[in-house]
């Protein structure tokens, strides 16, 4: 069981106590004890990689060791530590938070100097017919009452518009698809305008600031 998990535990959870304890799920990954109290948190708990459902793991002891005994560098102060210790060193280390902004106010000029051909997100096709100038809530609408019994495999032109889709893209099952994945609308979410390792960068700065 993984660390700190009695046997037997009710629903046959993880729980892990150590922050440097990993365990491994049986699917796909492994996760430090406390980002897995994040994916315990839901009534039913589920791997934050695959999303199936969590059964009793194993410590992952070598992982561990790596971790124990692998050295890398601050890309601030370019001083040396192991990897167990160097997330508490970067939340104090005035030189690695410079670093991080450099990075971020880099990005974010270099991306203000480009010229974007920015996609229509607004208004899609039906990938069934000749239908067009949807907005998201109307093309799921659209879909389910006139084709969800289509099984043609066919482009999400919702996906293809973001700056993560692939246009070349068919879904199997396009009406299962719309309907778990176009619930909602990614602009009340996502900045279109910044890049994903704009992004990144951003969420490593926020995180060293919320510690």
């Amino acid at each position: 069981p993984a660390a700190g998990a009695a046997e037997g535990d009710a629903g046959n959870h993880f729980t892990a106590s150590r922050t440097q304890s990993f365990v491994l799920c049986v699917s796909c990954s492994s996760f430090c004890s406390a980002c897995l109290q994040e994916c315990l948190k839901p009534k039913k708990p589920v791997c934050g990689v695959c999303r199936s459902a969590l059964a009793p793991g194993v410590r992952a002891v070598e992982l561990e060791r790596q971790i124990e005994s692998t050295e890398t560098s601050c890309h601030g102060c370019r001083k040396n530590f192991f990897l167990s210790k160097i997330r508490a060193h970067v939340a104090t280390c005035s030189k690695y938070q410079n670093y991080i902004m450099e990075g971020v106010k880099a990005t974010t000029k270099d991306a203000s100097l480009q010229p974007r051909n920015v996609p229509n997100r607004y208004t899609f096709p039906c990938p069934y017919c000749p239908e067009k100038n949807f907005d998201q809530e109307g093309l799921v609408e659209h879909c389910k009452l006139s084709h969800s019994t289509d099984t043609k495999s066919v482009v999400c032109p919702i996906c293809a518009s973001m700056p993560w889709g692939d246009p070349n893209y068919r879904s199997a099952n396009f009406i299962e698809h719309i309907q778990r994945r176009h619930q909602f609308s990614y602009d009340t979410f996502v900045d279109y305008d910044v890049d994903e390792e704009d992004m990144m960068n951003q969420v490593l700065q926020r995180s060293i600031i919320d510690q």
